[in-house]
């Protein structure tokens, strides 16, 4: 009794005590054994958990590395194809057969285009990496960026399709692979961005009342269908309400789809990013004497879309990975190109390892786009 009632009082004494003369609290400490035992082992239950949890892990990882290297058989340079099948029905079931992707990249990558004119989807793809590695560039932000935009899809389309600079041309029926995944999802971005924030605006002006009835239904309409359902209306029902003779390419009705399909979602992002400004900034920008569109553009807007940016980035990359749902209308994107590649008999069983490839092209494209979302924001932040 007497050694608590003494604990008591100096607990009550160092309560009373000025903040200067309390003892300061330990710091924690730093470095990856101090983050794992705060983190991981901070209580039996915990470490329990971490230890049973990392088992596991250990065991999936080493059983991956297992199947993808040690027992995997992979191309041997002038061996064969019949070798390399042969090799890989020796090890099916226990180990990888990355012999298919050497054999199987053009087809994959490209689809049907002409064997000998598939230097031309390889400088599309090539021109689209470069597109969107100046894009994060911010010295070039600006007109000269909007201009590059601008001449890409004349330029790469253009190059895909031939007809002009003693190019053959390839109709867009043959067309396939990872240009044709490239084109859907980033002119269809493209094109969908100015549009949504049109739309976004127009359901927020109070004096277009007609206009923001439409824009109301066709969001609705739009967000209350499937894409594929968009897709197979693109595909079959636009040729039978054309005029006789009229005729639109397969192609071209999809990207179509994809902005519209794409624009619905955005201009929702926008919309209620643009309802979240506080109403002191429409009144300051209004006290300065700005115009609607000056106020629109260099102050409620640049705000909106600061707010929208994460949702605009996950639409983005939906929007992105959607583009293999053409397959419905006989599209032959990077997904189908990779489906359709293992059809072979030869090669029949051993799709595991081009889906793993074809993911591994959608993750690299999606966390390139993510990434570029993130230090967007933190520009944003940071201003």
């Amino acid at each position: 009794m007497e050694r608590a009632a003494a604990r008591a009082g100096r607990a009550v004494s160092a309560s009373l005590a000025p903040a200067g003369s309390r003892p300061a609290p330990a710091a924690p400490g730093r470095g990856p054994f101090a983050w794992a035992r705060r983190r991981l082992f901070a209580s039996a239950g915990s470490s329990l958990v971490t230890v049973v949890l990392g088992a596991l892990a250990a065991w999936a990882a080493w059983r991956f590395v297992e199947w993808a290297w040690v027992h995997a058989v992979f191309a041997v340079p002038g061996t064969g194809a019949s070798a390399d099948t042969a090799a890989c029905r020796a090890v099916e079931g226990t180990g990888a057969c990355w012999a298919v992707l050497p054999e199987k990249l053009r087809f994959i990558l490209f689809g049907r285009f002409p064997w000998d004119e598939q230097w031309r989807p390889a400088v599309v793809v090539a021109g689209f990496v470069a597109l969107f590695a100046a894009t994060t560039v911010r010295a070039l932000w600006g007109t000269r960026l909007v201009a590059l935009w601008c001449a890409a899809p004349v330029v790469l389309v253009g190059l895909m399709h031939g007809g002009v600079a003693g190019l053959p041309t390839v109709p867009t029926d043959v067309w396939g692979g990872l240009p044709v995944t490239l084109i859907l999802a980033t002119f269809g971005l493209a094109a969908a961005f100015p549009l949504a924030i049109a739309i976004a605006l127009v359901r927020r002006a109070k004096r277009l009342v007609l206009m923001r009835a439409l824009c109301r239904a066709y969001v609705e309409s739009v967000r209350a269908l499937p894409i594929v359902s968009v897709l197979f209306m693109a595909s079959v029902m636009v040729p039978l309400l054309l005029p006789e003779g009229l005729n639109v390419d397969k192609l071209l009705r999809a990207q179509l789809a994809f902005t519209l399909f794409a624009a619905a979602y955005l201009s929702e992002s926008i919309r209620g990013a643009l309802q979240a400004i506080p109403a002191g900034q429409h009144e300051a920008a209004e006290a300065l004497g700005l115009s609607y569109a000056r106020r629109t553009l260099t102050v409620i807007l640049p705000q909106a879309l600061r707010i929208a940016l994460p949702s605009l980035v996950n639409t983005f990359l939906g929007i992105f990975k959607d583009t293999s749902l053409v397959l419905v209308i006989g599209i032959l994107d990077l997904m189908t190109a990779g489906q359709n590649a293992v059809l072979e008999p030869a090669w029949q069983g051993f799709s595991t390892e081009v889906y793993l490839f074809v993911g591994a092209v959608y993750f690299a494209f999606c966390a390139g786009i993510a990434r570029f979302g993130r230090r967007l924001e933190a520009a944003g932040e940071a201003r």
